[in-house]
Order: structure tokens, then sequence, then C-alpha cells
């Protein structure tokens, strides 16, 4: 039974490798030239092809799959960095009478329109070409400074009337970078730092902000509307509506922070709406804080003022919150089971709330009930003598 398996997975094995085999190394060109490395690159139908020589030069051959004439396709090296800002670029564009033209560009900044320049290293022949769908890059380059290895990157985005726009959010648009060697034939996803780093940091600013504004300040707020409808629990209450959007707003300055981080490393990159809402929210919670800090006693006389203010702020803060993380997963845009869970999460506290709703009124209507009915008990007591009779 043991050999049978066996030969089965290596079937199954030495299937998957030819078959990866004749989508990368066995792919013939129309030039007939061959490569003597060659490696599928993880996201966006592409793969890198190349020949180094002893003089520190490379021919590469870049090839995306599955292209249209509607969109321009770009391959670059990053020799002092990871990631699109400092990437050496040559680009491809498909023209309206189907010739391809290819130039480079020197990307430094978010809002790049990809427009021709030179690069920081020589690029003494370039070419490119449409087969069967697929286009492809070829390109002799003088590795800078005898590197052999770098961070590298490509993208695929639209073309509207001649003008290059920019490329989509997906996850596969932000993940194209990697790190080669050129010697070794060895890539490594994700580059060396940048890729990486700034995912988990995109990462790090959603979870913060979906714990803190999206999940902890609703319950925050529902603590101090329905457990205080019980007598028992005053003045735990109170604490525990403290603590809770305390910690909210600790860890939401955490998200925000984050934020302001990644919005400074995207210059080019702007999500308006949801960067206004964020400092709104921001300025609104700590609002917050400081009305905690100046609340009037029980019976003072400005203590109904500062109590409308109070949740007023409060659901406004609650509204954006879930606004805005909706907002940032669209944007993030992660597995939708994330969404889901999300979605999973407001749900269930909404059936919680109006489960305490009622069960508040509940709790209020029987209580006044009975302070009315010991209101008319005394009353009548103190109405009638000792015989039944009025006094």
């Amino acid at each position: 039974m043991g050999k049978i398996f066996n030969m089965f997975l290596y079937i199954f094995i030495s299937s998957f490798a030819l078959s990866y085999a004749q989508s990368c190394n066995n792919y013939t060109f129309s030039t007939n030239q061959i490569y003597a490395t060659c490696v599928s690159l993880p996201v966006l139908n592409s793969h890198l092809h190349w020949n180094y020589h002893s003089n520190g030069t490379v021919d590469v051959a870049f090839r995306h799959t599955g292209s249209t004439a509607s969109q321009w396709v770009a391959w670059a090296l990053n020799v002092n960095g990871s990631g699109m800002i400092s990437a050496q670029a040559i680009v491809a564009v498909t023209s309206p009478s189907g010739a391809v033209r290819v130039y480079t560009s020197d990307v430094n900044t978010y809002g790049t329109g990809l427009e021709e320049s030179s690069l920081s290293f020589d690029v003494p022949r370039m070419t490119a070409e449409r087969v069967n769908g697929d286009l492809m890059v070829y390109a002799s380059l003088v590795l800078p400074n005898g590197r052999t290895r770098f961070n590298h990157v490509w993208q695929v985005g639209p073309v509207n009337n001649g003008v290059l726009s920019m490329h989509s959010m997906s996850p596969d648009n932000r993940n194209s970078v990697s790190e080669v060697d050129f010697i070794s034939g060895q890539t490594t996803a994700g580059g060396r730092s940048g890729g990486v780093s700034r995912q988990r940091r995109r990462n790090a600013h959603g979870v913060l902000n979906v714990v803190s504004w999206g999940i902890l300040m609703p319950m925050g707020a529902m603590s101090a509307r329905y457990l205080k409808a019980f007598n028992v629990a005053n003045p735990a209450w109170f604490y525990i509506h403290a603590a809770t959007q305390t910690s909210a707003y600790i860890v939401g300055v955490g998200g925000w922070a984050t934020g302001l981080k990644l919005g400074s490393e995207s210059t080019g990159i702007k999500h308006n709406a949801h960067r206004n809402i964020g400092i709104i929210l921001f300025a609104l919670g700590t609002l917050q804080v400081f009305a905690l800090l100046l609340r009037p006693k029980p019976d003072h006389k400005y203590r109904f003022y500062w109590n409308i203010y109070h949740r007023s702020i409060g659901y406004c803060v609650i509204i954006l919150s879930i606004v805005n993380v909706y907002r940032g997963l669209d944007i993030l845009d992660p597995e939708k089971k994330w969404k889901n869970a999300y979605t999973g999460i407001i749900m269930s506290l909404g059936v919680i709330t109006l489960l305490c709703e009622a069960l508040k009124w509940f709790i209020v209507v029987k209580r006044k009930n009975e302070e009315k009915r010991t209101h008319e008990g005394t009353n009548g007591s103190i109405g009638h003598n000792g015989y039944g009779q009025s006094v």
C-alpha cells in the first residue's frame, strides 16, 4: 500500500514540475532566444527569463501573460531600496496600431505617470512585442556596482485614451515585489524589506482600528446604557464604561498613528474620505476623554447639558467608526472572510443591543410602576386614621 501511495505521489510531483517547467523554462520565444534561467513570479501572471554574463551584464525577458492592448506593463529593478519608489522601470505600452512602444522611467513618486526618463544604469538594448496575448519586454542591462542581487518590481495597469492610469490596489498588485539574484537564480517573495514590512503596517493599522474604534467603542457605550439599569451594577457600570472607552482610545491612537505613517509613505495614493473620517474620530475621541475629566457632579445644574453633549458625541463616534472600518476594509482588501467576520460581530452587537434595550425598558417601566404603587400607598396611609376614617 505504501509503495502505491509513493508511486502516485511521485506521479503528482512530476506532473506539477512538468507543468511548471512548460509555463516557464520550456517557453519558446518568437526570436528563438534561449534563456538559462527563468522564474514564474508569484502574482500578476508574469515570468522573468534571463542570461547573466561575466562582464556584469544581463539579458532579461519579462513576460506577462493574458495582456490586453489597453494595458501598460512595467518591470523594474530597485537599486537602492525596495518597492515602487526609486524603481528603475522598463515600460511597455501598446499603441492603437498594435505596435508596442518600450521606454525607461525613473519612478520617484507614487503619483507617477511613468513619464519617460533615463535610468541610473545603462540599458544598451530594449524591445517589446505582443505574441498570442502575451506581452514580452526584452532588455540588456549593465548591472550597477558589480552587484547581482536586487529588489525588483513588476506591475500592470490600464491605458485610457493613450494615458497611463494608476494600477489597481488589489493584493496582487500590492505584492508584486521580490528579490532576485541573477547569478544563483534565487528569488525571495516580498523583497528584502519594503513590501513585507509595509503590508504588515497596513495589517496592523487595520487590526488596531477594528478592535478599538470598531468593536471596543460600541461595547463601552452599551455598558453605560444598559448596566446602569441594574441597581446592583451601580457604580461598577461607570468604571467598566470608562475603562473600556479609555482602552479603545489608547489602542485607537496607535491605529491612527500607523495610518499617518502609511499616508506619509504613500504620497500619490489618496484615500481622502477614510483619512478625513479618521481625523474627525481622533478629534472627537480626544474631546470625550477631556469631557470625562470635566464631568459635573450628578446634582450640578450643567449636568443635564453635559449628558446631552457626551451622548451625542459618543453616538457620532460609534457611527463614524463603523463606517470608517468598512472603508478601511475596502482599501486593505483582505480575504472576504475578514469583512464577513466583522459584519458578524456588528450584527451580534446589534442583536444584543435590541435585547438589552427591551430588557432595560421592561425594568424601567416595572420600577416606575412599583414606585407609583408605593407612592399611592404612602399617600393613603397619611390620608386615613387608624379606624379607616378620613382625618
